[in-house]
């Protein structure tokens, strides 16, 4: 098997010194997934990664990556020692991407930039060598690391890119050298850091900036701050691809026929229809979707198989994925759960609740007789001043009456509690630790249960409740 890394190449792309010659298959910061003949990066986070060199040594990692010989590590064990460890990550990542023919894409959005991901390495896996970033790699870190693990022979590799503050994507961008930029949407979220969604806009836009000469900008072009993107698009003077429902779209979604398994589209590019299916309900994801056979085809892969091999995506766990926990295998009993626990803004919640809404329970098989739609709402965070008014505007989505019983978790949900029908309107409590103990009782054979919130407030504690009353429970078929 080729080395990903020599240690001269390593040496070469960060300018650091090695202690003596090594081989490396992969790039690891966490000595609990670290596999034998990966380079170890002692990573400065929560806690120094100096700290674990020896362990990951003995786990058999082939060299490690410092700024200093850690102490207990003997001075002729294999090393590259550099002045700033992070910065000679990237220096890998640069190194990485400078010495492949790969074609690159990156992904940002408010919403939906992990399955956006993975319906691109769906997408793209069927058509050439694909690499693309593990889980949600995709902050200062995250990006530089992807691009280290990149193997040269590598065809498509798609970068997920993310931010928190002002200024993050733009070096990230330019780091990673983009053909191709796709932003899913614009929305409120990180409003603490941004002063307006017009400045969100701006931030998301900023990925244009890494795109290379004759690189292509793919975009929402539904959204009252497409302007901002499709100047700054033009400004870097890339090609500008719009993907949407509305007549200016250059992928136009017609119809998403949203099933309970799954969404049918029908789509149209350049007066060609399209045809494509999306293994999980939800307008969100058939419209990421058409934005990743655009940015497909924009790498140059051919855009029908892309729409066949979109079948291949499943949605991550925690992001939409809906599981049928089955209560009793000889009665047949069961409900369905929606596990939507790993983030949420205004954007994802609304999809969500369309999710549900358009979902159809099961009648006569549980204790109440009838099949509900419940949802389980936590607290959105980080949205700003206005987080208030953003959390009680739950209350007036459309077709809310047709979910049965809305649960609240956290303070800020409070208002939403508040602003519901008496007869629509569930527990409130100030955690998820609090509603946990409780979860069995709030579920019933036929009912469909979606659990959606902010990660740092936890309802993926209800999450594993539920589960856990299932014998057997596995994914439907079609999703996780």
């Amino acid at each position: 098997m080729m080395a990903l890394w020599t240690s001269s190449d390593a040496a070469g792309a960060t300018g650091g010194r090695v202690t003596r010659e090594w081989q490396a298959q992969g790039v690891s910061i966490d000595t609990r997934t670290l596999r034998p003949g990966d380079l170890f990066v002692a990573l400065k986070d929560v806690r120094d990664g100096h700290d674990f060199v020896a362990q990951a040594l003995e786990k058999g990692a082939a060299a490690a990556l410092v700024s200093r010989v850690p102490e207990g590590v003997s001075p002729d064990a294999p090393l590259l020692i550099v002045p700033d460890v992070l910065k000679a990550l990237a220096d890998l990542g640069a190194f990485a991407r400078a010495r492949t023919q790969a074609k690159v894409v990156g992904v940002t959005g408010s919403v939906g930039k992990t399955s956006t991901k993975e319906m691109l390495r769906a997408i793209l896996s069927g058509q050439g060598r694909t690499h693309a970033a593990e889980a949600s790699y995709n902050n200062h870190w995250g990006v530089p690391l992807t691009l280290a693990r990149m193997p040269v022979e590598t065809d498509f590799a798609v970068i997920e890119i993310g931010m928190n503050h002002p200024g993050e994507i733009a070096p990230l961008a330019r780091l990673a050298k983009l053909d191709v930029a796709m932003i899913t949407i614009v929305a409120p979220a990180h409003l603490e850091a941004f002063a307006s969604i017009e400045g969100i806009a701006e931030e998301k836009a900023a990925i244009f900036e890494g795109l290379v000469p004759g690189g292509t900008a793919v975009f929402n072009a539904d959204m009252p701050t497409t302007p901002i993107l499709r100047a700054k698009a033009g400004a870097m003077g890339a090609k500008a691809i719009g993907f949407g429902e509305g007549e200016g779209a250059d992928w136009r979604l017609l119809e998403a026929r949203i099933g309970d398994e799954a969404t049918v589209c029908r789509a149209t590019h350049q007066g060609k229809p399209i045809l494509y299916k999306v293994s999980s309900p939800g307008r969100h994801f058939a419209l990421n979707a058409l934005g990743a056979l655009a940015v497909a085809e924009a790498l140059g892969a051919d855009p029908m198989i892309a729409a066949h091999d979109l079948g291949r995506w499943l949605p991550p766990a925690g992001r939409g994925q809906r599981e049928r926990i089955t209560l009793d295998i000889v009665e047949e009993t069961y409900f369905d759960l929606i596990d939507d626990a790993f983030n949420a803004n205004p954007a994802s919640l609304a999809a969500s609740l369309d999710v549900l809404i358009a979902a159809k329970p099961v009648d006569g098989i549980g204790r109440v007789g009838g099949g509900r739609r419940i949802a389980i709402l936590g607290d959105m965070l980080e949205l700003g001043p206005t987080e208030i008014d953003l959390h009680a505007a739950i209350a007036r989505h459309p077709g809310l009456s047709a979910i049965h019983v809305i649960h609240c978790v956290g303070p800020r949900m409070k208002v939403l509690h508040a602003a519901l029908p008496r007869g629509q309107r569930g527990e409130w409590v100030e955690t998820a630790q609090e509603l946990a103990p409780r979860a069995r009782s709030l579920v019933d054979a036929g009912d469909i249960l979606l659990v959606k919130g902010s990660k740092g407030i936890k309802v993926s504690l209800i999450v594993d409740v539920l589960r856990k009353m299932g014998q057997g429970a596995s994914p439907k078929e079609g999703t996780l």
